[in-house]
């Protein structure tokens, strides 16, 4: 077999080792899937995942592509000011969520377990890089004038992440639909950029609260009927 055909079987198994655990993941509710599960879901040898990926925290990164391709997306939205470069990350981001909530659930499910979670889970979705990034958008807006001098930012982004967190453990719990969860969580980020931001920039944080709100009750009042 040449080189080209064997890099071609090689990540044609890679696909399928992904689309298995995302599968299992989706229909069993569990994330705590074992390698011998996903090897024989995917019908490759057990060593095969380990030759492939190094581990299931492997897989598991290997699952959350999203990652990925969240960055190419967003790289597409260097014209946008730097406020609404958050909400455009809050959009993509919960934009994987329509597309595959029961995935989603799962994962959320996991991370807010009492006891503790998936480790693996944790490592990959609540790292230093992703907390990183989102205090950049909010140093960008800060530059750009939209955020007062006199707000702390670390207390902003743990509230930031406070209402994110709150909007997902409604969804994960029942209490909201899929739908309503990106105006719900860009709602939510703008009350507080609104309560946060400078003088000038404070009309157009507070209709930006408004524009997110009637989104929300549409999206509601769409439901109900």
């Amino acid at each position: 077999m040449s080189g080209g055909k064997r890099e071609e079987a090689k990540e044609e198994r890679r696909r399928r080792i992904v689309d298995a655990a995302r599968a299992l993941i989706r229909e069993t509710g569990d994330t705590g899937l074992s390698m011998r599960a996903i090897a024989a879901r995917a019908n490759v040898s057990l060593a095969t995942p380990y030759n492939l990926f190094g581990s299931k925290r492997g897989i598991v990164m290997a699952v959350l592509e999203d990652a990925r391709e969240f960055q190419e997306r967003f790289a597409a939205l260097k014209d946008l000011s730097a406020v609404e470069r958050i909400f455009m990350a809050v959009r993509i981001t919960l934009a994987y969520h329509v597309q595959d909530p029961e995935f989603y659930r799962t994962l959320w499910a996991a991370l807010l377990d009492t006891r503790g979670g998936d480790p693996e889970l944790w490592a990959e979705l609540i790292t230093p890089q992703s907390s990183l990034f989102w205090r950049g958008l909010l140093d960008e807006a800060r530059a750009a004038g939209a955020i007062a001098d006199d707000i702390d930012m670390d207390l902003l982004q743990a509230t930031l992440n406070g209402r994110f967190a709150s909007v997902i453990l409604t969804w994960v719990l029942g209490g909201s639909s899929v739908r309503e969860l990106a105006p719900a969580a860009c709602f939510g980020y703008a009350s507080a950029l609104c309560a946060a931001a400078s003088d000038g920039f404070r009309p157009q944080a507070r209709r930006r609260m408004l524009e997110f709100q009637a989104e929300l009750l549409a999206v509601r009042a769409s439901a109900a009927n």
